[in-house]
């Protein structure tokens, strides 16, 4: 049977057994067609079959019939003999480069048109044979002794039957360790790299000295003056001195990136690093010989691994899961910074969220009106797109440098702030107290949130309906005479797809959190505030007291004013962008809906029914609270993911924030007289 026809489906392994023994000794070794056929048949077909996995069948069959058993052997002996595997030991699963997009793209591309290596490789056998990217999960399933016994039964060499190491297995690995050792010395000493370790860098790298010791090891192997190594070979010991040095190493270049920042470049080569000590942990590890039983366990758990590697070698979702983490860290980490202002407790503190939320509201307003103003130029769609979103930026920025507060801006920045709390929570007090401290925090993150809605409909609605006035008696023009049924159909989300275009502005937000906390990093990490105040040219001509302030007051404001720039790109552009891909795309954020529907209710010279006001307020509730939920999720999902906080600690923090609003409901709208708790 060839592997390109429809798989045949055996009943029992005597079948499988049945079909090859006819075959001419040649043709069976000659191909992978046997091995195919036994894997798939006991391989699981459920997910419910791999806990229940097991041997006992083929190795009943076996000690029953000699004929068969011999076969077996020699096919697997034929078939497996001599195959080279060091570059995928090497390589598979092990980024190739410092370019996170690169490496996506390469998996991409081999998901679709998987990479076929050699036929002379093992890597060629296993991607025939275990194709499947899930395969090892069922293989680590099979009960060892049952390995062991089909190793035994089939008379199977081990790793280190050789005389000396210049052929077979422990040749492969040692190539493998060599590559390894040489790839992780010379990434260890570029710049980007030495820059994150400086206290490190008067010292001798410990990545050259794990590689000298590893060439005396390889030595005495290939010379035959030994087989395997022992525990207390001086030699192993000092490289697993030098193997923890170099772990300690890349532990400290990532501690250090909440002080020099960290670039998805560097955590990429610093990720790689690690993958490939990782790496040679394992091999270190086979290396080894206690008692003579190892030997058989030792070339079980190669051949496991090796499986492994290979079947996750293309693994997307672990590779972004490793890639973004620490960037994600330091990053959520500048919003907890942040978002600990957006979270009040006194009144005083409560007040003044209400003054910051009212300022913000007087800016939308007059936001309001420029962009129907705009609505009536001559322009194109890349036009509009232009005009609105200069319109939104630069009345963000506005908003932002004066201090004033944007309701739906917070979520994305206390979210963080949150996870900031229940992390500390989770060091210093019991369950009970530490989701009791988390109840008292959202209580106070809500009703800020709710005072500063308040404060952004109200003025908002009051200072556009006041302009819309003030233009029509200045000019006698009714700027909305003709679009205002537009401004209140957009309004509601019945007649409209209000609730849809909220929740892209819902992730416009988070995305707007992320673009703040990814500019400080990435500023951080090129010093650029350092740079600022070094600059000989500015300190000339300002002066060094200036030059001081202006990267202070950059290294505060510029994440901020870039986060608030690109929010209102991304407001004022996506109409556009809709409209050439033929899509109803928008955006609805609440407090530019309160000034929409002051504008429509005076365009249409306050002339409405009842239910219309019904749906433009239940309209205006919707979206606050879809803006809010969207923003707000996917913060904090990307905060509890950058911390490894498991997803389901939230369940347990729900209860307690709900047991809470029984006990105090009008916590979560008010401050009380009394300090909540922290």
């Amino acid at each position: 049977m060839s592997l390109f026809k429809k798989d045949f489906i055996y009943r029992n392994i005597h079948e499988i057994f049945a079909k090859y023994v006819a075959e001419e000794e040649e043709l069976l070794y000659s191909n992978l067609n046997f091995l195919y056929d036994l894997v798939r048949y006991i391989r699981p077909k459920t997910p419910k079959a791999v806990a229940q996995i097991t041997l006992r069948e083929l190795l009943d069959h076996l000690i029953e019939f000699d004929t068969h058993r011999f076969i077996l052997a020699n096919y697997l002996k034929n078939t497996l003999s001599g195959r080279k595997f060091h570059l995928m030991a090497a390589d598979a699963g092990i980024l190739q480069d410092s370019d996170f997009l690169f490496e996506i793209r390469k998996r991409i591309s081999a998901k679709i048109l998987p990479y076929q290596p050699q036929k002379d490789t093992l890597e060629y056998v296993l991607n025939q044979v275990f194709y499947k990217e899930n395969d090892f999960v069922w293989i680590n399933k099979i009960p060892i002794n049952e390995l062991i016994e089909l190793v035994e039964i089939l008379q199977l060499p081990n790793m280190y039957q050789f005389e000396k190491a210049e052929q077979g297995v422990m040749s492969e690995i040692l190539y493998t360790m060599g590559l390894l050792t040489q790839r992780m010395s010379g990434r260890s000493m570029e710049t980007s790299i030495l820059n994150m370790i400086p206290k490190y860098n008067h010292l001798a790298s410990p990545f050259l000295g794990f590689e000298n010791e590893f060439l005396e090891i390889e030595s005495r192997l290939r010379k035959g003056e030994i087989q395997f190594v022992e525990p207390n070979d001086l030699n192993y010991k000092q490289l697993v001195i030098l193997h923890n040095q170099c772990l300690e190493l890349i532990q400290h270049a990532y501690k250090n990136s909440s002080v020099f920042g960290i670039t998805l470049k560097v955590n990429q080569s610093l990720l790689r690093i690690k993958q490939q000590l990782d790496r040679i942990k394992f091999l270190m590890n086979l290396l080894v010989i206690e008692a003579n039983e190892s030997k058989l366990t030792n070339t079980i758990k190669l051949s496991l691994q090796l499986i492994e590697y290979n079947c996750y070698k293309n693994n997307i979702s672990k590779l972004i899961a490793e890639s973004t983490q620490v960037v994600s860290y330091e990053i959520t980490q500048y919003t907890a910074k942040t978002g600990e202002h957006y979270i009040t407790e006194t009144v005083k503190e409560y007040l003044g969220m209400l003054k910051a939320s009212l300022g913000a509201g007087l800016i939308v307003g007059f936001l309001c009106i420029f962009k129907v103003l705009l609505s009536k130029v001559d322009t194109s769609s890349f036009g509009f797109a232009f005009l609105y979103s200069m319109n939104y930026a630069f009345g963000f920025i506005v908003i932002y440098l004066l201090g004033f507060a944007l309701a739906t801006k917070q979520p994305a920045m206390t979210a963080s702030t949150i996870i900031k709390a229940i992390e500390e929570g989770r060091k210093k007090q019991t369950s009970k107290e530490q989701n009791t401290a988390f109840a008292h925090l959202f209580a106070r993150l809500f009703r800020s949130q709710f005072i500063a809605f308040v404060g952004n409909v109200v003025m908002a609605f009051i200072v556009a309906l006041f302009l819309i006035w003030s233009i029509d008696k200045v000019t006698s023009i009714n700027i909305t005479d003709t679009k205002w049924p537009t401004l209140l159909k957009d309004a509601s989300p019945v007649h409209s797809l209000a609730i849809f275009h909220a929740s892209i502005a819902g992730v416009f937000l988070f995305l707007s959190g992320i673009i703040s906390g990814n500019v400080s990093n990435k500023n951080k990490h090129n010093q650029v505030y350092y740079r600022i105040k070094e600059n000989p040219l500015l300190k000339s001509t300002i002066g060094a007291s200036k030059a001081n302030s202006l990267a202070n007051w950059l290294e505060k404001k510029w994440p901020g004013i870039i986060s608030n720039f690109w929010f209102g790109i991304f407001m004022g552009s996506t109409h556009s962008i809709g409209v050439f891909l033929g899509l109803n795309l928008d955006i609805r954020h609440i407090t530019f809906v309160s000034g929409n529907i002051a504008l429509g209710a005076y365009g249409a010279d306050f002339q409405l029914t009842a239910t219309t006001w019904l749906w433009c307020f239940l309209g205006l509730f919707v979206v606050g609270f879809v803006n809010f939920i969207v923003s707000f999720s996917l913060s904090l999902g990307l905060a509890f993911r950058s911390r490894n906080i498991p997803l389901i600690e939230v369940f347990s923090l729900q209860k307690s924030v709900w047991a809470h609003f029984k006990k105090h409901p009008l916590q979560f709208f008010f401050p009380t007289k009394s300090k909540q708790i922290k």
